[in-house]
């Protein structure tokens, strides 16, 4: 993807048409070359140089969009960070990549000082501050700067970005995005959506996250008008989509429920949605049914992938009607599905999705042994397990280790979540493995009830009865107010765990 040309022929192309929505804040095509050159003189002016790693810490906002963008004008590394890391998550981050630079919002919580002191290659922090009673550092910076064209020119193997699926001290894991991938989810989107410059999409994914990130190329690869939300707000949502006629958006199954848990959905006008997407985890069809009620015009979209192999991989097709499943991949990339002997598995049968071709990812930065256990023979083996039908179409089972041994039979979470959300009194569900002396392993379901309806868990139990086979119904059912979730919306199962395990 060559960032410098489409800047500036998005900017001619389109000009005074809004790029950026946030808050009361627009950026147009023509504004948005001028802020991202501004900060990549910035950046060279303090040693950012090719292959420069550019850490970048902060919440979804306009700064988040000029930091990637000029990082790849400088022909740096992108090191985007979840801004809900603490401290010791962000030192680890940092240092593994090696960061030279990091652009960061003002947290309470964060000493900036403690981090340039613990991170041994950070050479500068540039601090955003965005405050109605004080001018933000980062503006005055950009409108000191020069908006001088910055060219450096980078090849499709250069290293790009690095993206991390986890904060943690130990070990966090770095997967490294090269400049060519940086062209796999617009070109997965030219083929699975009729995405164009008339479109306005809503951002409420972190753009740290995959997920986020595909926003910021739609708009600038597609010429839309991108709406951003700094963190997810059910209400604010789907107010944004009423006042800016909003006509897409991808989100994950949570975040559905949360909208759906709203009694004032039924006064905003959704009518302008055109498709709506679900990814990121095995989803109830019951639940987007639910939300198609409130916007007809809308077509319903499953989709599939990994950030390690740049996402979507597989969607509905536009006109389908199988919400169950995920869709079918894309000519970037070739997908089957295997036995635990690596071997295809008929169609119907379960197995673990594998996947190759161009988007996959180059590797696990600074970790061979990872790369060598998940890239193998030619294929990435993606830890989901799933199955096709004899249409081709591919259906998500669930995670491998969402997968629970009870007395030697196999039981997949998500298969026992979806028949919960077919009683009319559950809002969320999780479903996880538990230890078990007898059986090895039990099944445990935490439940979360709509407002205004009552149901015990043996009432639970019972419905799981008639609808599931014996050794599938949950031994548990624990009954909460919410269920645990981590920044792309997804519940947290981890934590839910670690409950169990802590209780």
């Amino acid at each position: 993807m060559n960032t410098l040309a489409l800047l500036q022929n998005q900017a001619q192309k389109y000009a005074d048409k809004p790029a950026l929505v946030f808050h009361d804040q627009v950026v147009t095509f023509a504004d948005l070359p001028a802020a991202v050159f501004r900060l990549a003189n910035v950046l060279q002016k303090s040693g950012l140089r090719k292959g420069d790693r550019l850490g970048v810490c902060l919440p979804n906002c306009p700064e988040f969009v000029y930091a990637y963008l000029a990082g790849f004008v400088c022909g740096a590394v992108v090191v985007p960070l979840d801004f809900m890391l603490k401290t010791d998550e962000i030192v680890s981050c940092l240092n593994h990549s090696e960061s030279k630079i990091l652009i960061a919002a003002v947290r309470p919580d964060l000493d900036f000082a403690e981090i340039q002191n613990k991170v041994r290659s950070l050479t500068k922090t540039l601090i955003s501050n965005r405050t109605k009673d004080q001018i933000n550092p980062f503006d005055q910076i950009l409108a000191e700067s020069s908006d001088q064209v910055v060219d450096v020119p980078v090849v499709d193997s250069d290293p790009a970005l690095i993206m991390y699926t986890s904060g943690t001290t130990g070990a966090p894991k770095g997967i490294l995005l090269t400049y060519r991938h940086l062209q796999g989810s617009p070109e997965a989107m030219k083929y699975f959506v009729d995405l164009s410059d008339a479109d306005i999409k809503l951002a409420a994914i972190p753009f740290s996250h995959i997920g986020g990130f595909i926003y910021i190329q739609n708009c600038l690869v597609f010429g839309i008008t991108l709406i951003m939300m700094d963190r997810f707000n059910p209400y604010e949502f789907l107010r944004l989509i009423a006042q800016h006629k909003v006509t897409c958006f991808h989100i994950v199954p949570a975040m559905y429920t949360a909208l759906l848990s709203l009694k004032q959905i039924e006064k905003f006008d959704l009518s302008s949605l055109r498709w709506v997407v679900v990814f990121g985890a095995p989803s109830s069809p019951e639940i987007m049914e639910r939300f198609h009620n409130f916007c007809p015009n809308a077509q319903l979209l499953n989709g599939w992938g990994m950030t390690e192999t740049c996402p979507p991989n597989t969607v509905t097709p536009l006109g389908s009607r199988n919400i169950a499943s995920v869709g079918k991949p894309s000519p970037l990339s070739e997908i089957k599905i295997v036995d635990e002997h690596d071997q295809a598995v008929v169609n119907g049968e379960i197995g673990e999705i594998v996947i190759r071709g161009w988007i996959v990812m180059k590797e696990y930065y600074k970790d061979p042994q990872a790369t060598a256990q998940i890239k193998r023979n030619g294929w990435l083996y993606t830890g989901d397990l799933g199955r096709k039908d004899d249409q081709g179409y591919l259906y998500i089972v669930g995670r491998k280790k969402e997968m629970i041994k009870v007395a030697g039979q196999i039981v997949y979470a998500p298969e026992v979540e979806a028949m919960f959300y077919k009683n009319d009194a559950i809002l969320e569900v999780a479903v996880v493995g538990i230890a078990d002396d007898l059986r090895g392993e039990a099944i445990k379901a935490f439940v979360v009830l709509k407002e205004g309806h009552t149901a015990t868990a043996e009432d639970l139990r019972y419905f799981a009865r008639e609808h599931l086979a014996n050794f599938k119904v949950p031994q548990a059912i624990e009954i909460r107010t919410t269920l645990p979730k981590n920044r792309t919306g997804k519940i947290d199962k981890e934590l839910l765990k670690q409950a169990v395990t802590a209780g």
